[in-house]
């Protein structure tokens, strides 16, 4: 098997461990941001919440980026 396969994958395993490691943090921070609607401490985890977010997105992104790269280098 190739090295960018390899990438691949462990960049999608990596990426999809820590995300589930995160969920829970988030969960709990919003529970909070519900509770509190008014602190300050709840803008900034709201912040984190939205980047968090992003992250989630663009390591989707680039997954499937990669994916398709090694079906079109190995097919194609």
């Amino acid at each position: 098997m190739d090295s960018l396969l390899w990438i691949t994958i462990g960049f999608f395993i990596i990426g999809f461990v820590v995300l589930v490691s995160m969920k829970k943090s988030m969960e709990s921070k919003l529970a909070f941001i519900k509770t509190n609607i008014e602190d300050e401490e709840s803008s900034r985890k709201a912040k984190s919440i939205v980047w968090w977010i992003v992250s989630t997105t663009a390591w989707g992104i680039v997954s499937m980026i990669l994916i398709v790269w090694w079906f079109h280098n190995h097919f194609g």
